[in-house]
Order: structure tokens, then sequence, then C-alpha cells
């Protein structure tokens, strides 16, 4: 039960970490709320019990989804990215992979995916920045860091992607966090008067002239925490699904291509 504990205490603790700085610390204004988490739910449910099981171990914990699980007698909740099972009794806790035999997948993540598209589709137009042909085939989110080698290494490409179909829709995410200089630096990005040209130059390793204003570089990086991020370039197709990391241009046109037909 220890690594659950941890996992529920440090969900917090990362997602405290993600909230807009307050004016003056840093020289960022706080940008737009993050979306909020999931409805309230009737305590006398299986999902209210389910609920009230996670915060036990964290009352300030956000729950992001809570479904019936594809197991009998148990409920599936969302929990800063993770998918974790709950009796319906509020008495057992499972956490891990749910992998059905039959049908040869992780039906886990069909939860999590599912949480992804909402929570992204929260996020204005305006607040991306977007490189993309003029019709594309497919659309990712890719959470990008200035200073990641992989995140820069999928920007050079950038063209590519383009002329596969691929249009790639940047969120922020300054991975050292937000009183850092990496944080500081998205944040001139996204108040650039050209941000493509900005985020660009950043990768480039090109200085950004300073610049402040309100923007949404904190909420992207407090969505990326709840929905499961890892590591720097995070793509997320428009299934919700997760890609493993940076993919080369043709590689990840093949995996788009297998998703679609998948169907």
């Amino acid at each position: 039960m220890k690594p659950f504990l941890f996992l529920l205490l440090g969900a917090f603790s990362l997602s405290a970490c993600a909230q807009s700085p307050a004016p003056g610390e840093g020289g960022e204004t706080p940008g737009p709320a993050a979306p909020a988490a999931a409805a309230p739910v009737d305590p006398g449910t299986p999902e209210g019990r389910a609920v009230a099981t996670i915060r036990k171990l964290n009352p300030r914990v956000e729950v992001d989804r809570v479904a019936e699980a594809p197991i009998e007698g148990f409920r599936e909740v969302v929990v800063s990215g993770q998918v974790l099972y709950v009796s319906d009794d509020g008495r057992y806790l499972l956490q891990g992979s749910l992998f059905d035999v039959e049908k040869g997948r992780d039906v886990s993540q069909d939860g999590l995916a599912q949480v992804r598209r909402e929570l992204l589709a929260t996020v204005p137009a305006d607040d991306r920045i977007v490189f993309a042909p003029e019709d594309p085939d497919y659309t990712v989110t890719v959470f990008t860091d200035t200073e990641c080698g992989y995140c820069r290494k999928l920007h050079q490409e950038i063209d590519e992607y383009n002329r596969l179909g691929i249009a790639i829709e940047y969120l922020a995410f300054p991975r050292m966090g937000p009183a850092s200089p990496d944080f500081a630096e998205m944040v001139s990005v996204w108040c650039a008067r050209d941000r493509r040209q900005a985020l660009t130059d950043a990768k480039d390793g090109k200085r950004v002239p300073k610049r402040d204003c309100t923007n949404p570089v904190a909420m992207h990086y407090d969505l990326g925490q709840r929905i499961g991020l890892t590591g720097t370039p995070m793509i997320v197709t428009e299934q919700g699904i997760q890609m493993p990391g940076y993919m080369p241009p043709a590689a990840l046109r093949e995996a788009l291509d297998q998703i679609a037909a998948e169907g």
C-alpha cells in the first residue's frame, strides 16, 4: 500500500506546484484558471464511496473521473493521470493496468483517454501555438519545453510533420517548474507578438526578449500533470491516446493511420 500512499500524497503536491504564481512572484501574471475536476457525486452511490476512499488518503486530491469499471464490483477512478479501481463498498483499491486478454489491449487506458480529451478540449485555440498544413489529416497536441533535447528535435522537423498532413498544436510544459528560468522563458514565448517565431527561436537556443502578460503557461503545466505527463515532449492524439514520447514524422504518421483504421 505504501507506493499508492506515496502516489496520492504526491498527486496533490504536483498539482500545487502547477498553480499560477501570485503577481510579483517571478514576474509572471496568472493566466486562466485550470479546468475543474469531476462534478460531485452522491456519497451513497458506488461512485461516491470510491471518491471517499481516495480522499481518505488525501482529502485535497482532484478526482477527474469516476465511472463503472470494466470488472464487476469496482469503480474506475482517474486521479492525476493515474487509473485506480475501488470496490463498490469502498473497502478495496487496486492500481495498475487492466489488460483484456480476449481483446488484447489495456482497457485501463480508455477512461484516461476520455479524461485527456475532455481536459484538452477546455484549452482555447488562442492559447495554443499551432504549426499546421492547410488541410491536415491529423491534429496532435504536444506538451513541449524549450530546454528538452527531444522537444527541439521534434520542432526541427516541424515542416516534415506538416508535409505528412500532421498539425502540431503546442501547449507549454516547463519541466523545471513555475519558479524556474525555463518557466519564465515560456511565458515570454506565449506573450510574444509572434509566438511561432519566438518558440522557434527559443528551441534554437536564441534569446527571446523577456515579456509578461496574462498567459496560459501555468494552466498548461497543471493540465499536463492532470493528464499523466511523465516527460516532454508528450504527444496526445485527438482520441486522447498518449504516444510514446518523441516520434519521427513518418513513424507518427504511421501510428496515426493505424489508430484511425482501428477506429
